[in-house]
C-alpha cells in the first residue's frame, strides 16, 4: 500500500542509459532536475527517435473527457493500460475520475504502489498468488475498492478457494461480464449463464456481487444498432438482477462498459437505465482518448458522430532523422518496430523540421511503407524536400502499443519546451 506521494517520488529517479533519446550530458541528474531545465526538445542534446507527448493536447483530451462525463452522467474509471504511467493516472483522477481500470494482477499492483484507491479490475482474475495480495491490499486499507469481473461458475470457485485460503477478511466486489456475443471475447454468453455465475457468487462468503458489466466493443460486426442492442441486454441483465435482490448488501449497482470507440452510444443507453434499488454507479471506461492518435481512434471517435460535443487531440509525435537518402524515391530514418506502434496501421509522416534551417514544414510527398527493427522505410514523391540529417515528425496510430515503447517520454510544450517526463510501466 502506497503512503506519502509516491508520484511525486518519480522525479528523485536518476536520468541514465535505461531512458531512450534523453540527453547523454544529463545522466545522473533527476528526472526532476531535468525537467526544471526546460530543455528545447530539438536543440538542447535529445537524440533520437525520440518519443514526444503534446503538452497542450493531453490537457485538452483530460478536460473534455471529464466534461463529456459529467454532461452525461457517468462515472469514468478510464483504463490504465494504454498508458501505464502513474503521472497521467494522478491527472485523471483531479480531471474527476472515478479510479482506474486493470486488465490484470500486475497492473493493479502498479496502480496500488502509486496510491490508486479505486481499481475496476476488467478480468476474471483466477490466479491465486494474486487473489492472496489483492486480499492482504483489501484487508489492510478500508478506503480500498476493487471491483473484478466474474464470468464463469469454474471461475468462482477458483476465486473463492484462493480467497478463503488467504483469510481474507473483506469480501471482493464483483460484476458479472455480459460477453458481446458469440464469437466475442471473454463473458457469460447468456442471461441464463450470467444467472449461474451470479447464483455461483451467492454461494460464497468472499465474494459479493455488485453488477454488471461488459465490452461493447467486442460487439461482432459492430455498428450502432449491434452496439446499442447489446447494451441494451446489459442493462435489462441489471434490472433483472435487481429485481431478483442479488445486490443485496452493497452501497451501489455498478453498470459499466464503454471503449475508446462507442462511449457516445454507452451515454446514450446508459441514460435509459431505471430507477433500482440502490443508487447505480453508470462506469466508462475509455482509456485511449488520453493521447488520442493520428489514425486508428481519430477514425473511430465518437466525437466524430457528435461534433457538437467537441474534438480530441492527437497528443503523440514521434520524431525520426532521416540516416540514408539512397535514391530521389527513398528515404531511411532511424525509428521502427521498437519505437513505433506498427499493429495496427504504419506511422505517418506529418512534419519534417528541416537540420539546416530548424524550419518545420509539412511532409508533402513523403509516405511510410514500412518498419524494420531500427528503420522507417519512407518513399519520397518528386515534390519531397528531405536530405540526411532532417527530422520527420511521424505520427502514431494505436496508443496501447505506443506508450509500451518508452520508459520516460518528454511532455512537449507547443515551442518544444521539454515540462516533465512521464514515466511508464509496462
Amino acid at each position: 500500500m502506497a503512503v506519502g506521494n509516491p508520484v511525486g517520488r518519480l522525479a528523485d529517479e536518476r536520468v541514465d542509459h535505461r531512458f531512450k533519446a534523453l540527453p547523454p550530458d544529463a545522466e545522473g541528474l533527476t528526472v526532476g532536475e531535468l525537467a526544471a531545465e526546460r530543455r528545447n526538445l530539438f536543440t538542447d542534446g535529445f537524440t533520437t527517435p525520440v518519443l514526444a507527448l503534446s503538452a497542450e493536447s493531453v490537457e485538452h483530451n483530460l478536460a473534455l473527457l471529464e466534461t463529456y462525463a459529467e454532461r452525461h452522467g457517468l462515472a469514468f474509471a478510464p483504463h490504465g493500460k494504454t498508458s501505464m504511467a502513474p503521472q497521467l493516472f494522478e491527472r485523471q483522477l483531479e480531471h474527476g475520475a472515478w479510479g482506474i481500470t486493470a486488465a490484470v494482477p500486475h497492473q493493479a499492483r502498479v496502480y496500488r504502489a502509486y496510491g490508486i484507491r479505486r481499481i475496476f479490475l476488467a478480468n476474471e482474475v483466477v490466479d491465486a498468488p494474486a487473489l492472496r495480495w489483492l486480499a492482504a491490499e483489501l484487508d489492510a486499507d478500508p478506503d480500498f475498492r476493487c471491483i473484478c469481473y466474474v464470468d464463469s461458475v469454474r471461475g468462482v470457485q477458483l476465486m473463492d478457494e484462493a480467497l478463503r485460503a488467504a483469510s481474507a477478511s473483506r469480501p471482493l466486489d464483483v460484476v458479472v461480464e455480459l460477453g458481446a456475443g458469440e464469437g466475442a471475447r471473454t463473458g457469460a454468453r447468456t442471461p441464463a449463464d450470467c444467472a449461474a455465475v451470479a447464483d455461483a457468487v451467492a454461494a460464497t462468503a468472499t465474494l459479493r456481487l455488485v453488477g454488471v458489466a461488459g465490452y461493447e466493443g467486442e460487439v461482432p460486426q459492430a455498428d450502432g444498432d449491434k452496439v446499442r442492442a447489446w447494451l441494451r441486454e446489459l442493462v435489462a441483465l441489471a434490472t433483472d438482477f435487481d429485481k431478483a435482490g442479488r445486490f443485496d448488501g452493497g452501497s451501489d449497482v455498478v453498470v459499466s462498459a464503454g471503449g475508446s470507440a462507442w462511449f457516445d452510444t454507452v451515454a446514450e443507453v446508459f441514460a435509459e437505465i431505471p430507477e433500482l434499488s440502490l443508487p447505480v454507479l453508470k462506469l466508462l471506461r475509455s482509456g485511449a482518448y488520453v493521447s488520442h492518435d493520428d489514425n486508428h481512434y481519430s477514425r473511430l471517435t465518437p466525437f466524430n458522430r457528435v461534433p457538437e460535443e467537441g474534438a480530441l487531440r492527437p497528443a503523440f509525435r514521434l520524431w525520426a532523422q532521416v540516416v540514408s537518402r539512397p535514391t530521389p524515391e527513398q528515404a531511411f530514418v532511424n525509428a521502427g518496430k521498437r519505437d513505433a506502434a506498427y499493429d495496427l496501421h504504419l506511422p505517418e509522416a506529418l512534419a519534417v523540421r528541416d537540420a539546416r534551417t530548424g524550419e518545420v514544414r509539412p511532409a508533402t510527398g513523403i509516405t511510410v511503407t514500412g518498419l524494420s527493427d531500427q528503420h522507417g522505410w519512407l518513399r519520397t514523391d518528386p515534390e519531397a524536400e528531405l536530405e540526411v540529417g532532417d527530422w520527420v515528425g511521424l505520427g502514431l496510430s494505436h496508443p496501447c502499443t505506443s506508450f509500451d515503447k518508452w520508459q520516460l517520454i518528454p511532455l512537449v510544450e507547443a515551442d518544444g519546451t521539454v515540462t516533465d517526463y512521464i514515466r511508464t510501466f509496462f
